[in-house]
């Protein structure tokens, strides 16, 4: 590095390596990434005309269900003679006959149909928050340049409010997905999971709604 990434009021230090092979990467520039969560800055390495293999999305199939479809289905029941289920004695070729029907119209009413998986980091991440997020690290790096207690101290107080409004969106976030869900047990159960990034971890937050709180013991 040929920038400090220690900057204090009284001192500024530069002791941070980076290691390429520039021989594969010979275009790339590193700058100072202040990030406010300590005294040293991260680093960020920016690396040209490289070739990266992009990643396909994740497909699946699945029915479309709606109430547009489940209307189909029901008013092509409804007019379904179901005379060939009738003209047999044979138990079991009454069934059959009676399935195949049934299956030839849900087939028909709920057709398969590809999807796309799409992966939203944080989605309860506002605008707003975005927003608090940069004004937060342009404060902190006004306190490095400025020694002025009062400027410290609005700082801190910053820091604690926009942790708090974080807190709070996201719980709000996630108490709508459940209290919105029809299997409010299985969406908790992924919550957790998202937020102990399926490690299964013993240790874990503590997820509350309005119908009770969840803790990982």
């Amino acid at each position: 590095m040929d920038f400090p990434t220690r900057i204090s009021s009284c001192s500024s230090t530069a002791i941070d390596n980076i290691f390429i092979d520039t021989f594969k990467n010979a275009e790339f520039s590193v700058k100072p990434l202040p990030n406010g969560l300590s005294d040293h800055d991260a680093q960020m390495l920016t690396l040209y005309n490289i070739k990266i293999q992009s990643s396909k999305a994740h497909c699946y199939i699945h029915r479309s269900i709606n109430e547009s479809s489940i209307f189909e289905f029901k008013f092509h029941l409804s007019n379904e003679s179901w005379d060939d289920v009738f003209t047999d004695d044979n138990a079991d070729m009454i069934f059959n006959k009676f399935l195949n029907t049934y299956l030839r119209i849900f087939y028909q009413s709920f057709p398969f149909k590809k999807g796309y998986l799409k992966h939203i980091n944080k989605p309860w991440i506002s605008i707003g928050i975005k927003k608090s997020c940069q004004h937060k690290r342009d404060l902190y790096l006004l306190c490095r340049k400025i020694n002025n207690p009062t400027l410290k101290n609005h700082y801190k107080i910053y820091c604690k409010v926009l942790t708090n409004v974080i807190k709070t969106v996201k719980k709000l976030y996630y108490d709508k997905r459940i209290l919105s869900s029809n299997n409010s047990a299985k969406t908790l159960w992924n919550i957790v999971k998202t937020e102990t990034n399926n490690k299964g971890n013993k240790c874990g937050p503590s997820l509350s709604n309005n119908r009770g709180t969840l803790k990982r013991i």
